[in-house]
């Protein structure tokens, strides 16, 4: 997976936004202003995803290129060094993990107005 198909699929998502909130290099996603995602736009490609705590911990000992999460909460946070060897569907669907995640940690208004956007 390149950064163009990863920024694709991360704005397919129902009101994913991308944003520079923190420099120009980090590039972010977003739905209802909560942070999904986070990549690096320098440097080896490499993208920050919010985990359930448990699975976290087995996806870092399953595989070799997931790592606590860099500048992040390590609990329920992972990043992944992607490269040609990780299958784009295994980033597809912890992408998705990520992005449900925050969905149901949204207050139910949030979540009303996100369905009927």
């Amino acid at each position: 997976m390149n950064i163009e198909t990863l920024r694709e699929y991360c704005l397919s998502k129902k009101g994913a936004a991308e944003s520079f909130p923190f420099d120009e290099l980090t590039l972010v996603f977003k739905v209802m202003n909560k942070m999904f995602a986070l990549t690096n736009l320098d440097g080896e490609l490499s993208i920050n995803l919010k985990c359930e705590p448990e699975k976290a911990i087995v996806l870092r000992e399953q595989y070799s290129f997931v790592l606590p999460g860099y500048h992040m909460s390590k609990a329920h946070w992972n990043t992944i060094e992607i490269s040609n060897a990780v299958p784009d569907k295994l980033i597809e669907e912890w992408i998705d993990d990520s992005y449900n995640l925050i969905v149901k940690s949204l207050i139910r208004k949030l979540q009303e107005e996100l369905k009927n956007s």
